[in-house]
């Protein structure tokens, strides 16, 4: 007998982990997304299936479930990409003949644009931590190392000092599926790096158990975590801008949205931010295209005037 859909989501979720290398974050997604699935067939049959028996009309009959209760677009679409990834590992290693989920079409979803800062409110939040302490001189590097590279949150968090270039004013840092890339520092975010350098090795001087290797330290002189740094930039952020939702990633939008609207290259930007498909770099063209038709309408004398066709005239 096969194994049980439970053994083959722990061994699905291994395989997104040591061989598609994804960040726990997202393997928990996955794993969790496929256990309600699972849950839904026991409690709806009766019983638990094995992956060989499961069609697409039970799995049809699972995102109508969800739809009925409530579910957005995009919940929905997002759980039928962690099914149709499961299944497709699972063809591949020869579990099932056919990929049930083939069939199914993702639900649309609204597009949502990327939240970004203006530059005044970008250039108050890169000033905000005050002072000469360990942690404010430390926040100033952090906040200009996000906005010049355009970094992942991940990203930053993973950076140990040989990462670091400050001859070639450029970091290397390891993406999604731990694909390396480099990224550019530009003079602020150099000087700001250099200062937390020296106030980081005083910090290491006085500590008896450091992380030596990291780059962004907390007082106790062990790696930053991911949570530490997101809270501090919220905090920060939080201090220049009303909005609700604030996060390392807006400062990734501003980055690209920025670079878009001073006339850099979409590839180019692309490069810069390590993503794979340039559609996803696409959507911050929406957001400079909408930024032009708003400096047009505000600026151009006869932007607002209302077209009116001349009428015809008895003569004619």
């Amino acid at each position: 007998m096969g194994l049980s859909l439970r053994e083959h989501v722990a061994a699905f979720s291994e395989y997104l982990v040591q061989i598609r290398a994804l960040s726990p974050h997202t393997v928990t997604a996955y794993s969790k997304d496929i256990r309600q699935f699972a849950a839904w067939m026991q409690s709806t049959e009766g019983r638990e299936f094995l992956p060989e028996e499961i069609d697409h009309t039970l799995l049809r009959s699972f995102l109508g479930m969800l739809r009925r209760r409530g579910y957005s677009s995009g919940t929905v679409a997002r759980k039928l990409a962690s099914l149709r990834a499961f299944f497709r590992y699972l063809e591949q290693t020869g579990v099932i003949d056919v990929d049930p989920s083939a069939l199914l079409r993702s639900p649309k979803t609204p597009q949502r644009l990327p939240i970004f800062f203006s530059r005044e409110e970008m250039i108050s939040a890169l000033v905000a931590p005050q002072g000469d302490s360990f942690q404010a001189v430390r926040d100033r590097a952090m906040l200009e190392f996000f906005y010049s590279t355009g970094v992942r949150l991940s990203e930053l968090t993973g950076l140990d000092l040989p990462d670091i270039d400050l001859r070639d004013c450029s970091a290397r840092v390891r993406g999604k599926g731990r694909k390396e890339r480099i990224v550019l520092l530009g003079r602020p975010a150099l000087d700001a790096l250099k200062d937390y350098l020296k106030t980081r090795a005083e910090l290491i001087r006085k500590k008896e158990r450091t992380d030596e290797q990291a780059l962004w330290l907390n007082r106790s002189g062990t790696r930053l975590s991911g949570r530490s740094i997101q809270k501090m930039v919220r905090r920060y952020l939080r201090l220049v801008s009303d909005r609700e939702k604030v996060s390392p990633h807006v400062i990734r939008h501003t980055f690209a949205t920025h670079l878009l609207d001073a006339g850099a290259d979409l590839r180019a930007v692309q490069e810069l931010l390590g993503h794979e498909s340039l559609s996803t770099t696409q959507v911050y063209t929406h957001l400079t295209t909408d930024r032009l038709k708003q400096v047009y309408r505000q600026a151009h004398p006869r932007a607002e005037e209302e077209y009116r066709p001349k009428e015809a005239s008895d003569e004619e």
